[in-house]
């Protein structure tokens, strides 16, 4: 997957939807999928909302990536269902809780990095401002967007000029691993993180006066049809909490 999992490319997207969609996903992921709100009830729509992350990534190209969160995700859901109730003892629980982390935090992983990797900033922060969200929140997630790929550029080098240099694992210097690797990929997190902070600030951001964005963002039928979809488990949620559907 490489050091291109998280960098956005606009162009290559494939089905546009708006940020805010996106932000909407994220949450149907994390409030149903890995909180798991709603309970039994709401557990038949889960595998369309844990599909949704493999189909836009293939929507936006990203052939290899939908194809392995396919593979794992399948793999354990089938390890799940056919392998668990034939085991016990330590075994099972082990296999228990692999597949729940699995099967609970991967849809939202790959729905974050599907968010991150077909957004780009000015998208992100016109969305945000579309949102009336104070800045104070806008300025650190802009930088967030930008921050991941950038240090996975970095790391990406940093390994490189470490196997050149023998230092791996099963190299003649791998006790040297951990300090020449780790180090320098930190020092550079943290000169990362002010330089793009300093770039968010010289856009523009944190300024007295409102910023302009010539980004173009709006909902389409797409994006109307996903917000129907993701009301479908909060109205179903709020109904249970009401006490008329039971």
């Amino acid at each position: 997957m490489g050091k291109e999992v998280l960098r956005s490319s606009r162009g290559k997207q494939g089905l546009v939807l708006d940020p805010r969609t996106k932000l909407l996903l994220l949450l149907v992921m994390s409030v149903f999928v890995l909180g798991s709100a709603g309970g039994e009830k709401i557990d038949s729509l889960l595998p369309i909302f844990c599909a949704l992350p493999g189909i836009l990534l293939l929507t936006a190209r990203k052939y290899l990536r939908a194809l392995v969160y396919a593979v794992v995700y399948l793999l354990t859901l089938a390890v799940s269902i056919w392998v668990l109730p034939v085991t016990t003892g330590i075994v099972n629980y082990l296999l228990l809780a692999t597949c729940g982390i699995v099967t609970r935090f991967l849809p939202g992983i790959m729905m974050a990095a599907y968010l991150v990797s077909t957004t780009t900033v000015s998208e992100f922060t016109a969305a945000m401002l579309r949102m009336h969200i104070s800045e104070k929140i806008i300025i650190p997630l802009s930088v967030m967007f930008r921050f991941f790929p950038t240090v996975m550029d970095e790391a990406a080098s940093i390994n490189a000029a470490m196997r050149m240099r023998d230092i791996r694992l099963g190299g003649r210097n791998a006790g040297k691993m951990l300090e020449y690797r780790l180090v320098p990929l930190m020092t550079c997190c943290v000169k990362i993180g002010e330089e793009l902070s300093a770039a968010a600030l010289t856009r523009g951001l944190g300024g007295e006066v409102r910023r302009t964005n010539i980004c173009k963002i709006g909902f389409r039928l797409v994006d109307w049809a996903v917000i129907a979809l993701c009301a479908v488990p909060f109205g179903m949620l709020i109904l249970e909490l009401t006490g008329l559907w039971r």
